[in-house]
């Protein structure tokens, strides 16, 4: 089992998050953790200081030296696949050929303000930019129409490190998509939100299924898991720190699920108790998919993801702890990486 981090900070506090990403991820280069992702979003304050993965990702790959460098993950069908090439080149070159990539269709209308004219088939258009950003890499060309109306064979520069792009696509938990990653042959990048480990051991088995029907190796199977995490070798201390930033992280984004804001049940009224109810509620079932404790408490579900065919966990770290607290905590995260090196 590997260990990575994740990021996915929420609010508008640009100067600690970007202080966190840079010096956690000197810590992960360090300490033999596998990786760094951080993602796409838009328009909303539920992962507000990501809008571009290569530009955070340049500035990871500047810092380290060993450390894998992914988007986790690129709306491929809000950019020109032309685009998605060039800019991860740059930080394939910037990293010394440490770049990779998860895929996703997207699926907040919001965000196709960006390409609104494909929304209705983002899934399709997955497929077809995939293949052109693969093709891009190895250095084949694709045609595009000039503004004379001509068309124009065009190929990216600069051209990667890498011969080939890691690639995953993202899964929130619909078999289809779990079965376009094995038909691909990418790997997937998955989480616990709103699906056991018996849901995600269903979908792995198709997954392995659909690569082994599509003639994809064995090491094409590769599987990431996003679990939010905060250690401390005093599991009780790491619960009571995560409690009250980890409810208001999953209250931030309510609205992007058509749930109830805050700010539509105002403090001190019943709607805002009620609220603050199921957000508790929502915690204490949440907590058990997470890896919020100690690296004792937290093998078990380690464990447990390994047997199912998981080789990595991306620790999501940002989600509203001050950022001394989460550095110190990786520490224990350390811990755990070391522990689990045979899984």
């Amino acid at each position: 089992m590997k260990f990575s981090l994740f990021f996915f900070a929420t609010g508008d506090a640009p100067t600690e998050q970007y202080r966190l990403l840079l010096d956690a991820a000197r810590f992960a280069d360090a300490e033999g953790l596998a990786a760094v992702w951080t993602p796409e979003r838009h328009f909303h304050e539920f992962g507000a200081p990501f809008p571009n993965p290569a530009v955070t990702g340049a500035a990871v790959a500047a810092v380290t030296g060993r450390v894998e460098v992914r988007a986790g993950s690129v709306v491929l069908p809000l950019h020109d696949p032309l685009r998605v090439a060039e800019e991860w080149a740059v930080v394939d070159r910037i990293s010394g050929g440490r770049a990779g990539v998860a895929l996703a269709s997207g699926w907040n209308p919001q965000d196709f303000v960006l390409a609104p004219e494909v929304f209705d088939r983002r899934k399709e258009v997955l497929r077809e930019h995939l293949a052109d950003v693969r093709a891009l890499w190895a250095g084949e060309t694709v045609t595009r129409t000039g503004p004379d109306g001509a068309s124009h064979r065009v190929r990216t520069h600069p051209r990667p490190v890498r011969g080939e792009l890691p690639l995953w696509i993202t899964a929130a938990g619909s078999p289809a998509t779990f079965g376009l990653a094995g038909e691909l042959g990418t790997g997937v990048l998955t989480h616990l939100l709103g699906q056991s480990t018996a849901d995600l051991a269903e979908r792995l088995a198709d997954y392995g299924t659909a690569l082994e029907e599509h003639g994809h190796p064995p090491q094409a199977e590769r599987v990431a898991v996003m679990l939010h995490t905060h250690l401390d070798h005093d599991p009780a201390a790491a619960l009571d720190r995560a409690r009250a930033p980890l409810k208001e992280y999953l209250r931030s984004s309510l609205d992007l699920f058509g749930l109830r804001r805050p700010e539509t049940a105002p403090v001190g009224t019943a709607a805002e108790a009620d609220l603050d109810d199921l957000l508790e509620i929502a915690f204490e079932r949440f907590v058990p998919s997470c890896l919020i404790g100690s690296p004792e408490t937290a093998l078990p579900l380690v464990t447990e993801l390994a047997e199912l065919g998981v080789d990595e966990i991306a620790c999501l770290i940002d989600f509203g702890l001050p950022t001394d607290q989460v550095l110190a905590g990786l520490q224990a995260l350390a811990a755990l990486n070391r522990a689990c090196s045979g899984l």
